[in-house]
């Protein structure tokens, strides 16, 4: 495969009367991707939080959370029409899911052109999801093998640990797909920089999708700052400054990019460095402690 097509929303949360609306909304956006040839289409984070504005919004936010969890088999169909009818692949954004005893989790779906669908779950939680939304932490990091070569999805919060993505990379992945919500300036560069950072050190993509817009009635999603970007690597074969596409912050868009896999292939094996291949190294030296020298 030498070149794959993605598209990165920068995606409008505001108010909806039905889910209807909601559906018009997500269907006209995965039309549009599709009308330039992308092939992969990544939704952000959180964006599911429009349909809040169908509940009762005076209950507390734990509550809400749980009430938008009851729209997830609505979502499913959707999803996995939109894939099938276009035969593309969507990383669908994240919804809250049920668990067992009242648990809830922060689920990313991926939707195969056939339709099939595969779960990345939020493995860390911030502290607003944790502390005020009651969300609890999935355990498992998944590979999803596709026509597209290897991807993973790191949700948010989850591009913020080093290891999970590098574990990714080790087993073949090109391309990191990173779903994130943001209210603000610094919780968005915390997930950019670190997202930048995950594609420099192992050699791969960034597929970065943003919420932006505003729910002013909704605790914790009232505000978003979000500007979507596609990264890359920092060598000669990538953007001077490895930024393939990104959007105009806070504004409604979706960013379009060509990923060009066998120039990942050759930046693993003849880049002017090879941190991921290096990296066993540091695996190395990580199965001992650090040497303690006192000054």
């Amino acid at each position: 495969m030498e070149s794959v097509r993605v598209a990165a929303l920068q995606y409008c949360i505001r108010p909806v009367a039905s889910f209807d609306e909601f559906a018009l909304q997500v269907r006209s956006l995965v039309a549009a991707a599709v009308d330039y040839r992308c092939r992969l289409i990544v939704f952000p984070e959180y964006f599911t939080t429009q349909l809040l504005t169908l509940g009762h919004l005076d209950l507390p936010i734990d509550r809400q959370i749980r009430a938008l969890a009851d729209h997830h088999e609505a979502y499913l169909e959707l999803m996995s029409g939109l894939a099938r009818e276009h035969g593309a692949y969507i990383v669908g954004g994240t919804i809250p899911v049920r668990g067992d005893d009242d648990a809830v989790y922060n689920d990313a779906t991926v939707f195969d052109p056939r339709g099939r669908h595969a779960v990345q779950g939020k493995l860390h939680m911030t502290r607003f999801e944790k502390e005020e939304w009651r969300v609890s932490p999935r355990s498992e990091l998944v590979v999803f093998e596709t026509d597209l070569g290897r991807l993973a999805v790191a949700i948010c919060y989850d591009v913020e640990f080093p290891e999970i993505v590098r574990a990714a990379a080790r087993e073949g992945v090109r391309t990191l797909v990173v779903p994130s919500c943001t209210d603000d300036r610094r919780g968005f560069l915390r997930v950019r920089l670190c997202a930048h950072a995950r594609a420099v050190e192992n050699n791969l993509y960034v597929v970065h999708a943003c919420t932006v817009g505003s729910l002013p009635m909704v605790p914790a999603v009232h505000l978003n700052y979000g500007q979507a970007a596609i990264l890359t690597p920092s060598d000669y074969a990538f953007p001077r400054d490895g930024i393939l596409a990104e959007g105009h912050p806070n504004e409604e868009s979706m960013v379009i990019g060509d990923l060009d896999m066998e120039a990942i292939e050759r930046s693993r094996s003849f880049g002017s460095v090879l941190p991921l291949e290096d990296s066993r190294r540091t695996a190395d030296l990580l199965h001992q402690p650090p040497r303690l020298v006192t000054l």
